[in-house]
């Protein structure tokens, strides 16, 4: 009688060493397919404020917003949200660090390096995006 419970609770062990392995898996694969979004969102984020930064210069003889309220605000509404204020969006931190009448430079950072994104986006003056992996500092 004491055999059979011992196989009995070995094969219980090695049931759910198998399902431990299978659930770490799948939990591994759908934080993968998160951060794929994630950082696809943060990039098509960063286009559109960059285009809305390029449209509002271009209808102002050049001359970029030196706030990011006048893109939402405006009489005429280059952007229907702001981003900045909203942040965090999709895992990820958006900031403009230079808003200026002759250029800027906006960033989306991951809101948790490697479990939100694993890169930081940076737009500039015309467009320009620059991709660097982010710094997991914990």
């Amino acid at each position: 009688m004491g055999n059979i419970r011992g196989r009995s609770f070995l094969v219980i062990i090695v049931v759910v060493a198998i399902f431990s392995l299978l659930l770490r898996i799948a939990i591994e694969r759908i934080i993968k397919i998160n951060i794929e979004q994630n950082e696809s969102n943060a990039q098509a984020t960063l286009k559109l404020i960059s285009a809305a930064l390029e449209n509002y210069a271009q209808d102002h003889l050049g001359e970029y917003p030196v706030n990011f309220a006048a893109l939402v605000n405006g009489n005429l509404p280059y952007l229907d949200r702001n981003y900045l204020l909203d942040s965090p969006v999709k895992g990820y931190d958006y900031n403009c660090s230079r808003l200026e009448a002759s250029g800027y430079s906006c960033s989306a950072v991951p809101r948790k390096c490697n479990l939100t994104g694993k890169v930081a986006y940076t737009v500039t003056s015309g467009g320009l995006i620059i991709s660097e992996d982010c710094v997991k500092k914990e």
